[in-house]
Formats: structure tokens, C-alpha cells, sequence
């Protein structure tokens, strides 16, 4: 361990005088939501009338209205304007913290995690930053030693941190809401704080959820929309280096957007 280091590889910073909490919005996953398995702090934030069968498994719950139900961003924005002000919003499907160390992958103890998160919520706050995350990647490949952090780049709605942040998702883009609240931040405070050398893994192909929004029509018509807010030079498509591996996944990258963002900086 490298002096001036926690267990997790984060710089030993004064901790934040906010205590951040942790959220999970989930819906119909009672039995198979993860986060909790592995974060104990974290809270499920549930509609009203599915409380009861999360709290049967033993589920620690928050219950949100029913009406609030049905819309990711609505939820999450619901979180922002009812949790306080340094708040960590987690997907429901996680299994585990992990981050690149001397070329191998290193899972986090619970301990170890909620170490990193207390770090970052205090490294965001002193750099005034209003959201901080993690890579949005697990390939090694992606991840470059010398850039440790970046701040121009965006974090995936799967580990976001808001830190009093003003901005909101916008409900009318419920399967892009990460690249349009990465684009809002940056765009209102000029700067994200996103940790490359860490990651998430989560649980694969569970029901409920996101999963019974997402077509490959809906996600192409999500595309449309967030381009059409932030313009084609910003919201671009995927160049499709990595066609060739097969027609699923050409299909998935032309609905991921690449960000340009015009902001100078890593």
C-alpha cells in the first residue's frame, strides 16, 4: 500500500461533514435485488404497494408513492428531492465493488466500499464537484494508469453521487438519464469526478425493473430524443470499432451515444 493510501487505493482525505446515504430504486425484484447483499446501508426505494413483499425478504425498504412508480428518472429525482444532500444512488442488481490494481482485478470487502464512497463524497465535495462516479467499464483495456480520474467524462446511472447537486433527470428520458445528467452537471458546474480504476459487477439478466422498458426501438427513439436536446456534435453515435463482433451487439452500440463534450480537460 502506497503511503498516504486507504485499504481501497483512495487518497486519505477529511471526511465529509455529510454523511452520504445510499438509495436503490427497484421494482419487482423482492426476491432477487443484490445491492443489499453486499452494501448493507443501502435502502430500497419501493412503491408503496410492493413494500410489503420486499420488507417479507428481509429487505430493508423506503416507500416512495405509487404514482412516483413507473418512471427511473421520475424515482430517482423523487430520491434527490426527499434524501438530503449527499446522496449515493445505486442500481438494485449490484453484487460488487471492484478496482484495477497492479494489472489485476481486486474485489472490495463491504468495509473497503463504503470507505472508497465516504472518500468520495469528501474528494467531490472539497473539488466542488455535484457528481461523482465510477468507470462505467470492466475492460482493462479501457482503463490508462496515468488518468486516474477524469472530469469531463460521463458516469453511469448504476453508482451515481450527488453531492447538493440542483440538477434533475429529465422524465422524458428514462433509458438515457446517465449521459443527460452527466451532460446537465457539466454543462451548470463544468466538472464530474468519475474514478477509473473502479468498477461494478453486477448481477446478469434479472426481471423486473429497467429490463421490462428497454426495446431496441425505445432505446433508438431515447437516442433521437437526447440528441435532439443537446445537439449531433455533442450526442454522437458509436463509430462501430467493435462491429465485427457479431449482429447483437452492433445492434446494442448503435444505441449507446458517444459524448463530445466541449470542455477542455481529461
Amino acid at each position: 500500500m502506497a503511503p498516504g493510501e486507504s485499504s481501497t487505493g483512495a487518497s486519505i482525505l477529511t471526511k465529509s461533514s455529510k454523511q452520504p446515504a445510499i438509495f436503490c430504486p427497484s421494482t419487482g425484484r423482492p426476491k432477487t435485488a443484490t445491492t443489499q447483499r453486499y452494501l448493507s446501508e443501502a435502502v430500497y426505494v419501493v412503491a408503496e404497494c410492493e413494500a410489503e413483499a420486499y420488507k417479507a425478504t428481509g429487505k430493508n425498504v423506503m416507500e416512495c408513492p405509487d404514482e412516483v412508480q413507473g418512471n427511473p428518472a421520475r424515482v430517482r429525482n423523487w430520491i434527490l428531492d426527499n434524501c438530503g444532500e449527499s446522496v449515493l444512488i445505486l442500481d438494485d442488481d449490484i453484487r460488487w465493488l471492484s478496482r484495477w490494481e497492479r494489472q489485476r482485478e481486486c474485489r472490495l470487502r463491504p468495509s473497503e466500499a463504503m470507505e472508497f464512497i465516504e472518500h468520495g463524497f469528501s474528494m467531490a465535495e472539497q473539488m466542488g464537484a455535484k457528481l461523482w462516479g465510477v468507470s462505467p467499464l470492466r475492460d482493462k483495456g479501457a482503463y490508462m494508469e496515468y488518468t486516474p480520474v477524469n472530469l469531463t467524462k460521463y458516469v453511469g446511472s448504476p453508482f451515481h453521487g450527488h453531492l447538493n447537486n440542483e440538477c434533475r433527470y429529465d422524465e422524458e428520458l428514462p433509458l438515457k438519464l446517465d449521459y443527460d445528467m452527466s451532460l446537465q452537471v457539466l454543462n451548470r458546474y463544468r466538472r464530474i469526478l468519475r474514478f477509473n480504476a473502479f468498477y461494478l459487477l453486477r448481477a446478469a439478466s434479472l426481471r423486473g425493473g429497467c429490463s421490462r422498458m428497454r426495446t431496441l426501438n425505445r432505446e433508438k427513439e431515447q437516442f433521437r430524443r437526447l440528441q435532439q436536446k443537446w445537439g449531433r456534435r455533442i450526442v454522437r453515435r458509436d463509430s462501430g470499432e467493435s462491429r465485427q463482433k457479431g449482429r447483437r451487439a452492433e445492434k446494442i452500440q448503435d444505441t449507446d451515444p458517444i459524448l463530445k463534450v466541449p470542455i477542455g480537460g481529461v
